[in-house]
């Protein structure tokens, strides 16, 4: 593997390394939002969307175009919905295999 590839996959995975820009991301998996919209959904306030967004914009993770006062975000490739829907798959996989390790175990503590 070349080491460009490397460096750009590092990069777009930190860009995804906080709760909230991929708590973002899921959001924009449904659509096109404002900041207001997205903040709305959150249930949050301030200028933390405002920041992970930035975030997510620098990486060209998402962007925005301006409609009048407001800008709206979308997902710059709609496959980030594919690879968020992979990580769920994978999360649910090592969710299974510690269920299935504890009642092991358990069983074991019992015999």
């Amino acid at each position: 593997m070349y080491p460009d590839i490397q460096h750009f996959k590092a990069e777009f995975f930190k860009a995804l390394a906080h709760p909230l820009r991929i708590k973002i991301l899921e959001i924009l998996c449904e659509g096109d939002k404002t900041v207001n919209e997205i903040q709305s959904i959150l249930g949050t306030e301030g200028s933390s969307v405002s920041q992970q967004l930035a975030v997510l914009r620098g990486k060209n993770v998402v962007y925005g175009v301006k409609d009048g006062t407001s800008v709206i975000y979308s997902l710059r490739d709609p496959m980030i919905k594919d690879l968020l829907q992979v990580a769920k798959q994978i999360f649910n996989n090592h969710l299974v295999n510690s269920i299935s390790m504890l009642k092991n175990m358990k069983n074991q503590e019992s015999s």
